[in-house]
């Protein structure tokens, strides 16, 4: 039973369901509860947010995928993430390793690593697995605003395989591990 989603630009939630990545570099949106992001699930749905997806910060290969919203109210879930591995990244020579193994540009990079004055970032290795039926669901008041985790209540979804083998996702998250380490 998945009962949360992790907002996340909709470009970098494309980059993810086709497999071109299977990393996300977080701190945390404006309005975190705590200040901070938390990897507090394990399993989520990945919803796809056009809030604050700035052109700016995203590679310029993936500009490409950067697109109006086509159905505002709505919310067109795409997949099931698991988290396969979280790297706290502290030093931020390390942070910058990752630049072709991520979206953002290094500039993003080093906004998000500095961002609160706390310099640190969640580096997420992920399996994501396209659903089998669409998903839909309408944007309620309680979806919106700039935070990472929204709970969606309960509900049943099923998953295909993921969008990687799992020999290439373990040769992503050793290459992950090891550029930081």
């Amino acid at each position: 039973m998945i009962t949360t989603a992790l907002k996340e630009w909709d470009a970098q939630c494309q980059l993810l369901t086709t497999g071109d990545l299977s990393v996300l570099v977080r701190k945390g949106g404006i309005e975190e509860k705590q200040g901070d992001f938390q990897v507090e699930h394990r399993s989520f749905l990945l919803y796809p947010t056009f809030l604050h997806q700035n052109p700016v910060e995203l590679r310029p290969e993936f500009k490409p995928l950067l697109r109006t919203d086509p159905a505002p109210g709505r919310v067109q879930v795409p997949a099931l993430a698991e988290v396969i591995a979280v790297h706290k990244v502290q030093d931020e020579s390390r942070l910058l390793a990752l630049e072709d193994m991520q979206a953002l540009t290094l500039g993003a990079l080093e906004r998000r690593f500095a961002y609160r004055g706390k310099p640190w970032v969640h580096v997420l290795v992920l399996r994501v697995r396209p659903l089998l039926a669409p998903l839909v669901l309408p944007e309620t008041e309680a979806m919106l605003g700039c935070v990472s985790w929204v709970p969606l209540g309960d509900m049943e979804v099923q998953a295909g395989e993921g969008v990687i083998s799992e020999e290439e996702l373990t040769q992503r998250a050793a290459a992950i591990a090891q550029a930081i380490s």
